[in-house]
């Protein structure tokens, strides 16, 4: 019996630059023979596919995967020679369904391929393995797609049968299939140990095409803020892309297109919206590559999508992700929501983290991070002179708050807070490491913090007619605000809408950490270090359980409040949101309950004896000291100075006989010089202390005018409901 056969020599990847050189030494080269029997004869026992005895080798045409980040892959060497004669040169051919060998791989992985056309032959076989394949390119991180030929049809057979084969082929190749989900169930499949419980897909190829994935088009970001889009043999590199906003009438780039198989470039300026723009370019590009401009302009329009989705993708990326939270990690953080003892939990918890002490101020600004959810958040406001540990206050407290509901920054000018975005603080906290840092931004965080919104006009272009037209910014909240300073003098207007939290600058304070930074150096604070991340993960889980429900206060009508001034106002508002922050901190504890009105229903949760009774317990001491008529450093300093002049009279005379110096009040209190001129002069104007002498070269002496008894932070008039 006589065979016709079709006989190709197949070479090593390594050797195809000597045989260019020297095609003579082609015999020394060859490592693979393939023969395709074409006769009439169609019994299923003939072997079609002949190759040499022994393991496979080599790679055909390995020159075209230099050529494109895209690469059609063919189950035969006759069905890449389809594709070759319509045209497509970024073409090659595995060893039959399963012989994409040690080479393919190789080279897949030498040459950066990103995207990989799987031309197998729509038949059981070749569905079968194309599924494995897109699993194994996905684990490589190449993008797989599927193209799909009539059914029991592969490429030649295809060839064969249509009458226009190159139209044919271009629109099978531009509704190619991605297989990423295929891919994952067969990875998903491998990993687990019941098989039968995962049930794969009726059809792999019969899902949706993926938007962000285009046939035959690969995109990449280069170093210099450029975007290189591989499209078939054509290589594109686009510059000036800073200055397109997604989005926009307009986008005018510069482009860039190597023609990668004769090695001829061309750049210009394109409008890639305006279709005469597109169109010039195309004309121009194709005289200088010596392609067609059809061709030209099909290839634009594929860079013009492909730069629509690389805009979008990077407007995602921006975007903070939400971690998947496991079963055991979504159990442990539910764990600790239902704690009955949650709050001696988080302090014990955050002391774990490395903070001494403080736990009145660790607990509140705890409970004030919680309020992010609710309606009207609380602000904080933590002051204490330099180096005395509030950023370590308030890093312990935001790294328990997962990143993508908190925002921070070193400073911000006046008109930042406009531009970020209308949705972007929604019920995040926006933490400034220092007051200061933000006063050209006061009037706008004041607003955000009252109000809930923010709303600018500015003069700006109109996108299409280039007219100054007046353009309105909005920033919706509602923001809980978290700032430190060093400041004795705030801006009262911001000061009156937060809770201030003062650190402990006391002696005893001071050695508790020096223990902690030695314990630190040792086994156990390795040890601790490790626990630390475990409590971080634990809590920013937990939080992410939290739901902002509505936090319904049955005992509010007994609630009573001090207002002998009109600032209480605020502070009675700050009073009552600490309470719900306590309600909502619980919710996993209590009931949902529900209300039906008008045509809504709403969910919230009450408050209970226990939430108020703890909030007074914080009231007591947080809002005592920003009633205050003065800083807390100095009112601490006003009762040092109360205890020395008690000890320099020390029965003999009444304390207003009693004169001492700066330098008296500085050898017992070891506080600065700087820190004591200032403190001195605010009780001085505030007549607590009363100067003597001190001009003309006399010696400046204080009198002490104040017979208080103890600390004022105590706030009366709060009650717990029987």
């Amino acid at each position: 019996m006589s065979f016709n056969f079709i006989v190709i020599p197949h070479c090593h990847m390594n050797n195809i630059s000597r045989l260019l050189r020297c095609p003579r030494s082609l015999y020394h080269y060859i490592h693979e023979l393939y023969g395709r029997k074409i006769g009439d004869d169609q019994r299923q026992s003939i072997v079609r596919h002949l190759y040499l005895p022994g393991a496979h080798r080599g790679i055909w045409n390995a020159q075209a995967l230099s050529a494109s980040k895209s690469l059609i892959l063919c189950e035969s060497l006759i069905d890449a020679m389809s594709f070759w004669v319509t045209g497509h040169r970024n073409v090659t051919a595995a060893y039959g369904v399963n012989g994409v060998i040690a080479d393919h791989w190789q080279a897949f992985e030498q040459h950066g391929i990103k995207q990989i056309l799987i031309a197998f032959d729509n038949d059981t076989a070749g569905n079968d393995a194309a599924v494995k394949l897109a699993a194994a390119l996905v684990a490589k991180g190449i993008t797989p797609l599927r193209m799909v030929f009539p059914p029991g049809r592969d490429a030649n057979s295809y060839l064969c049968q249509v009458a226009e084969p190159e139209t044919a082929f271009a629109l099978l190749l531009e509704s190619a299939v991605p297989m990423q989900d295929a891919a994952d169930m067969v990875a998903l499949a491998r990993q687990t140990a019941e098989p039968d419980t995962v049930s794969e897909p009726a059809s792999p190829l019969a899902a949706d095409p993926a938007p962000s994935v285009t046939p035959n088009v690969v995109c990449e970001s280069g170093d210099h803020g450029e975007l290189r889009v591989s499209a078939g043999t054509l290589q594109w590199c686009l510059r000036g892309l800073g200055a397109v906003k997604a989005g926009s009438v307009a986008m005018k780039i510069n482009a860039q297109v190597l023609d990668t198989q004769s090695g001829v470039l061309f750049a210009d300026s394109v409008d890639l919206m305006s279709a005469r723009s597109r169109q010039s370019y195309a004309r121009l590009a194709a005289t200088e590559l010596g392609l067609e401009e059809a061709a030209l302009r099909r290839s634009l329009g594929q860079v013009l999508l492909a730069l629509e989705q690389w805009q979008q993708r990077a407007a995602a990326d921006t975007e903070p992700r939400v971690p998947a939270m496991g079963i055991a990690e979504r159990e442990a953080a539910l764990a600790l929501l239902q704690d009955p003892y949650l709050t001696a939990r988080i302090t014990t918890d955050l002391a774990a983290c490395g903070v001494v002490g403080e736990s009145t101020n660790l607990l509140a600004g705890y409970l004030a991070a919680v309020s992010r959810k609710l309606s009207k958040p609380l602000a904080v406001l933590i002051q204490s002179s330099s180096a005395a540990g509030k950023s370590s206050l308030m890093e312990a407290v935001l790294n328990l708050i997962p990143e993508e509901e908190r925002i921070q920054y070193s400073a911000m000018t006046g008109q930042s807070l406009f531009y970020l975005g209308e949705t972007h603080l929604q019920h995040k906290i926006l933490a400034i490491a220092e007051e200061e840092g933000v006063r050209q931004a006061a009037y706008a965080l004041k607003l955000l913090q009252s109000d809930g919104e923010l709303t600018m006009a500015s003069t700006g272009k109109d996108e299409a007619t280039g007219n100054l037209v007046t353009k309105s910014y909005t920033v919706k909240g509602p923001v809980m605000l978290m700032l430190t300073t060093t400041a004795i003098d705030v801006d009262e207007e911001l000061l009156n809408r937060c809770l201030v939290l003062t650190v402990n600058e006391s002696r005893e304070q001071t050695e508790a950490i020096h223990a902690l930074q030695r314990q630190k150096q040792t086994l156990e604070g390795l040890l601790a270090e490790n626990e630390r991340d475990y409590l971080t993960q634990l809590h920013q889980n937990a939080q992410r359980l939290l739901r902002p429900l509505n936090v319904v206060n049955p005992y509010a009508h007994q609630l009573t409040f001090m207002s002998d001034k009109t600032r209480t106002r605020r502070d009675h508002m700050k009073y009552l949101t600490l309470i719900q922050s306590i309600a909502l901190l619980h919710q996993h504890q209590r009931d949902i309950k529900t209300a039906a009105h008008r045509g809504k229903t709403l969910e919230y949760i009450e408050v209970t004896k226990e939430d108020i009774r703890l909030a007074n317990q914080l009231a007591h001491e947080i809002l005592g000291r920003t009633l205050d008529e003065m800083p807390p450093q100095t009112r601490k300093l006003l009762l040092l100075i109360q205890q020395m002049a008690h000890r320099m009279a020390a029965g003999q005379q009444t304390l207003r006989e009693v004169r001492f110096t700066r330098r008296d009040i500085r050898a017992y209190t070891n506080w600065s010089d700087s820190q004591l001129k200032l403190h001195c002069q605010r009780l001085s104007d505030m007549e607590y202390l009363l100067i003597h002498g001190g001009s003309r070269g006399h010696l400046l002496q204080y009198e002490l005018l104040w017979d208080g008894d103890g600390d004022s932070a105590h706030l009366s008039g709060l009650i717990v409901p029987v």
